[in-house]
C-alpha cells in the first residue's frame, strides 16, 4: 500500500501538452471563440485526447447548484440564466475536422424548470445538423432522477450518455452534494438504458478517497447491472486544502488490475484506469471499442 504524503508519487507528474496537432487545434478553436474543459482543468491528457480527436466543451456557465467537496468549480444559484445563442456557438466546433469526438458537459443547473436538458438538447442537434457523423458524448448531472430530462437528451441522436458516480456508496454523503445520491445515480444510468438500449453509457469512479477494494468491486458490480458499457477509473487529487484530502495514492499497477476486474469479472465492453485517467479520457477509443466487441 502507497501511504499519503505531502509530495505526488512519480507516475502523477504531469506533461504540458505540446506538438503540432496540439497548437493547432487550439488555433482552430481560438478562432472560433471556443475554450474546452481540457485546457482550463489543465487535464494531463489534453495533448492525448487532442492528437486523437477528442476534446470536451463545458455548457451553462461556471456556477454550479451543487456543492460536492471534490469539485473546485464556483458553488450559486444562477437564478435562471442561460445563454440562448451558446448551442449555435458551440455547433460551430463540428466545424473543426481534426476533431471527431466531442463530449458535452456542464455544471448542474437544479434552477432551470427542464434543469438543462432542453440545452443540451438543442446543443446536440445544432451540431449534428452541421456534422451528422461527429460522435458525440453527454457527461450529464443527474436531473434530480427525472425521466423526462433523461428523454429529452436521449432525443438528440447522442452517442454515449455519461454519468459518473463518481465515488463508492459508503463515502457517497461525504464526497458528494446532499442532493445527490449513489442509488439516483445508478437509476440514471439504468433509465437511460431502458429508454434507449442502444445508447452507450458510461461511468467514471475516483479512487484514493478511501474507498475499500470489496467497495469497489461493489460499485462495478451495481453498474454492470444497470447496463452501464464503459467505466472509467483515476486517482483522485484535491483541487484545494478546502477539498477532501487525498487518503491515498493507487499503483499504476493496482489501476491495472482494476481494469482487468472490470473487463474480464464484470464484462465491462471497455475500462479505461490509470492514475491521470479522467472521465472523458481517449473517449472516442472507448465508445469504438465497445461497439466493436458488441457486434
Amino acid at each position: 500500500m502507497t501511504q499519503i504524503t505531502e509530495q505526488k508519487p512519480p507516475w502523477l507528474k504531469m506533461k504540458l501538452p505540446t506538438g503540432e496537432t496540439v497548437s493547432e487545434l487550439r488555433n482552430l478553436l481560438r478562432s472560433k471563440g471556443l475554450y474546452t474543459v481540457c485546457e482550463e482543468a489543465r487535464c494531463p491528457n489534453q495533448g492525448e485526447c487532442w492528437a486523437s480527436g477528442t476534446a470536451t466543451i463545458m455548457l451553462m456557465g461556471d456556477v454550479c447548484t451543487r456543492g460536492c467537496r471534490f469539485c473546485a468549480v464556483k458553488t450559486g444559484n444562477p437564478h435562471g440564466w442561460l445563454d440562448p445563442f451558446e448551442p449555435s456557438r458551440v455547433a460551430e466546433i463540428a466545424e473543426v475536422r481534426e476533431l471527431r469526438y466531442v463530449v458535452l458537459t456542464s455544471v448542474d443547473r437544479d434552477d432551470l424548470e427542464d434543469l438543462g436538458a432542453g440545452h443540451y438538447l438543442a446543443t446536440i442537434l445544432a451540431m449534428k445538423t452541421k456534422r451528422p457523423a461527429l460522435m458525440i458524448e453527454a457527461l450529464v448531472p443527474d436531473f434530480q432522477g427525472r425521466s423526462d430530462c433523461i428523454e429529452t437528451l436521449l432525443q438528440s441522436g447522442l452517442d454515449v450518455f455519461a454519468h459518473n458516480l463518481e465515488t463508492v456508496e459508503g463515502l457517497h454523503s461525504k464526497v458528494r452534494d446532499v442532493r445527490a445520491s449513489y442509488a439516483q445515480s445508478l437509476d440514471v444510468l439504468a433509465k437511460a438504458k431502458s429508454l434507449r438500449p442502444s445508447v452507450t453509457t458510461k461511468s467514471s469512479l475516483m479512487l484514493g478517497l478511501g474507498e475499500t477494494p470489496s467497495e469497489i468491486r461493489k460499485a462495478m458490480s451495481d453498474l454492470k447491472n444497470v447496463g452501464t458499457d464503459i467505466l472509467t477509473l483515476g486517482q483522485y487529487l484535491s483541487p484545494t486544502k478546502r477539498h477532501l484530502p487525498v487518503e491515498r495514492y493507487l499503483p499504476p499497477q493496482e489501476f491495472d488490475d482494476y481494469k482487468q476486474m472490470a473487463e474480464s469479472e464484470f464484462g465491462f465492453s471497455f475500462c479505461a484506469s490509470g492514475p491521470l485517467v479522467r472521465s472523458s479520457y481517449k473517449a472516442a477509443e472507448h465508445f469504438l471499442l465497445s461497439r466493436a466487441s458488441a457486434s
